[in-house]
């Protein structure tokens, strides 16, 4: 197993004050390797996407560190939280935060946009991470005209456009069926996982399990196990 892409210690996680307090992630520690497939795996409300939150510097623990790449990501300024997350980390959201009026490969630009990149060369270099993922055909059409495994790509697409070192899926195969969840998650491990990038992956399908290298497992706010996946699809 490569480096330590991502440490977390001891994070904890409430919400509310006083008889509505409630603690959603608890005492949580693990580290995230590159070259992994990490699966966080766990019942609905069992702190999945907190935890995750809190790794990618979308939402500030209450106890607690995460280093990523070995720098502490909460004691950063806001402005360099924002750069990592631009520069070393590409987010999938569960339902793909695609931008409707905007065609396929602009949706796919914005982060070239973001770093400063000339528009007609972020077009291009988005049509190139569209043939990634297999939708260069798609280019021009708006996310309302793909299906779900397309606009799942489509979100990958954009994602890993900006060269991340971190990859985070939060529930890729929610809204897809059994066997596009599957080509999805297949295509993640061959073409998008390598030696110098982690992927994390945040799920409560079984279906997929098959492809994790290593799966977290989560209950109540706290990590209850770690399994080794001796049997990985390749």
């Amino acid at each position: 197993m490569g480096k330590v892409a991502i440490k977390a210690n001891g994070l904890v996680k409430w919400f509310g004050e006083g008889d509505t307090k409630t603690t959603a992630v608890k005492n949580a520690s693990f580290e995230a390797n590159f070259g992994e497939l990490l699966y966080i795996v766990g019942p609905s409300g069992s702190g999945k996407t907190t935890l995750l939150s809190m790794i990618s510097g979308i939402l500030k623990p209450n106890e607690g560190a995460v280093l990523v790449e070995g720098k502490n990501l909460w004691e950063m300024k806001s402005d360099d939280i924002a750069d990592l997350r631009l520069n070393k980390i590409g987010f999938v959201f569960q339902d793909y935060h695609l931008f409707p009026r905007l065609t396929t490969v602009e949706n796919v630009a914005i982060p070239l946009i973001l770093k400063k990149m000339d528009w007609n060369e972020a077009l291009k270099v988005s049509l190139e991470y569209l043939e990634i993922v297999g939708l260069k055909d798609r280019a021009q059409l708006q996310p309302v005209k793909l299906s779900g495994g397309e606009q799942q790509r489509v979100a990958i697409a954009r994602a890993i456009a900006g060269h991340p070192d971190i990859l985070i899926l939060d529930e890729p195969t929610a809204s897809l069926d059994g066997d596009t969840g599957r080509k999805i998650v297949e295509f993640v491990k061959t073409n998008i996982l390598n030696d110098q990038r982690c992927v994390i992956i945040v799920t409560h399908d079984s279906r997929i399990y098959e492809y994790a290298d290593t799966i977290m497992k989560m209950e109540d706010g706290k990590i209850i196990g770690f399994e080794r996946n001796t049997l990985t699809a390749p």
